[in-house]
């Protein structure tokens, strides 16, 4: 018995069948942590979920590519840093692994890419020259 899977489109107002863009492939693009002080559960269970899709695309046999990016850089980030005397993107990176050893402390999967997450900051992305 095949399960059709049936999301919210906020764009039409009404729930659609989930149809993949490309047959047999699912990419996913989710908002990830900002990485201003320690996680708590509340701040996890946005992964969860997207752990949880990724999951069951991937057993109904779809090629799952999920990217969750990384905001290390906002005024909050900044302010912190400042407040206590240390490098923003110190803090940033900090907290980013307090991030990680919460998501691996629920089993939530890592994002399936041997690349660095996007993030906010311009220090990780890679150069526009050749």
């Amino acid at each position: 018995m095949a399960v059709t899977i049936r999301l919210y489109d906020s764009r039409t107002q009404s729930t659609e069948d989930f149809v993949p863009l490309v047959d047999g492939k699912v990419g996913l693009y989710v908002c990830g942590p900002t990485v201003q002080s320690s996680p708590h559960i509340g701040h996890l269970r946005s992964a969860l979920v997207y752990d949880l899709w990724r999951r069951w695309f991937t057993y109904r046999g779809l090629d799952v590519t999920l990217v969750r990016n990384v905001t290390d850089i906002d005024d909050k980030i900044l302010n912190l840093a400042s407040e206590t005397r240390e490098e923003w993107w110190a803090r940033a990176y900090r907290y980013e692994l307090e991030f990680t050893a919460g998501y691996d402390a629920l089993g939530i999967l890592p994002p399936p890419t041997s690349r660095a997450p996007p993030r906010a900051s311009p220090r990780c992305r890679p150069s526009s020259r050749s």
